[in-house]
């Protein structure tokens, strides 16, 4: 057999088996639409429903403890909900952990000081995950006080410029 032959094998038996493996998602939501209800536990077993936050500009936000980028990235999310928690802005964190004591670890230490921090400790099989059609994080959803998308996946400056503008509103 050639090198490539075997190499096409084998790009055939990987995506056959991560097919079997990886959860299929159903599709990213778009600004202008309801955000999908996520109704999931603290890590004191509340539940926690992202429908809860009505009324209040909101971040929702996919990370985990294990994600690289998650973790450099919470240091800009702390700042903005410190700079604007008194104004009606909050976070919603949805965290794709397995393990509860890493994440518990990882809320401290970044300094999370927000409430509202979810999970099912389900890693990417995560229903809220698959509703919101994630296969990347961190990603973010920044939602208005009606419960409606304003906009997806902002970071930095153009995040703090849209949340700024939806508690204006």
């Amino acid at each position: 057999m050639t090198a490539l032959i075997k190499l096409v094998m084998i790009f055939a038996v990987l995506s056959v088996v991560t097919a079997f493996t990886y959860p299929t998602r159903t599709g990213t939501p778009e600004a202008g639409q309801k955000a999908p209800e996520i109704s999931l536990p603290n890590p004191q077993g509340k539940v926690i429903k992202l429908s809860s936050l009505k009324g209040k500009v909101v971040l929702l936000d996919f990370w985990a403890s294990w994600c690289g980028p998650c973790r450099q990235s919470n240091p800009d999310v702390v700042k903005l909900y410190e700079k604007y928690k008194d104004q009606g802005f909050t976070v919603y964190s949805v965290s794709l952990d397995q393990n509860k004591q890493k994440w518990e670890q990882a809320i401290s230490k970044d300094g999370l000081t927000w409430e509202n921090h979810v999970s099912d400790l389900k890693f990417w099989y995560s229903k809220a995950a698959e509703d919101y059609g994630i296969e990347a994080i961190p990603a973010t959803f920044l939602i208005d006080k009606d419960g409606v998308i304003l906009d997806t996946d902002l970071h930095g400056k153009s995040l703090e410029n849209a949340v700024k503008k939806a508690l204006q509103k």
